[in-house]
């Protein structure tokens, strides 16, 4: 008997990284705060919600690109306005640091489940993204120009955008492959 898919195995199965290939189509505002609303129901320890958001619509996305670019080497600033210029909008999601490992931690994995949720939601409205953690999420100069503050930290940026065509699954190692059982001394 075969065993059935659940509407969430679905998604999650399907959902791909969309890294290029969008179409010229704007990506609202309200859809990325609705998605938020709902991906800010992943866990998060003590209720710490240590994320924040910087929303860069369709429309400002040209000036914000010329701000990114102003902050990198001469030689990489076309290849990086070529690359930049392909999603129609991005979110920057921004994390509070913790002094203590443990917390940093935690706080880092709670940001990640937000995000996988926002992938997963966006991918429900055919809204392509991808995850980007590129050297400039790093800069301080790029802190400056986002007002990123002291004790937060740049997780990523989410390139989103609608597409025509979708990538490929590519293949997981088995679950047998990178599994084991604990058996007591």
């Amino acid at each position: 008997m075969e065993k059935r898919i659940s509407a969430i195995a679905k998604v999650i199965r399907e959902r791909r990284s969309i890294k290029s290939g969008y179409v010229d189509k704007e990506v609202s505002q309200e859809l990325v705060m609705n998605l938020l609303k709902d991906a800010v129901w992943a866990p998060n320890h003590g209720l710490r919600e240590p994320w924040r958001f910087i929303f860069v619509p369709t429309g400002e996305k040209s000036k914000f690109i010329e701000e990114i670019v102003d902050t990198l080497p001469e030689e990489l600033k076309e290849n990086r306005r070529n690359y930049l210029s392909q999603p129609a909008a991005f979110l920057i999601i921004v994390m509070k640091e913790e002094s203590q490992q443990k917390q940093w931690e935690e706080n880092f994995g709670a940001v990640s489940s937000l995000i996988q949720n926002f992938q997963l939601l966006a991918w429900e409205q055919e809204l392509g993204v991808v995850w980007k953690t590129n050297p400039h999420i790093y800069d301080p100069k790029v802190y400056q120009l986002l007002d990123v503050q002291p004790g937060e930290k740049i997780v990523g940026f989410l390139h989103l955008g609608y597409f025509e065509s979708m990538p490929t699954s590519k293949p997981r190692t088995s679950i047998e492959e990178k599994f084991t059982v604990f058996k007591g001394k």
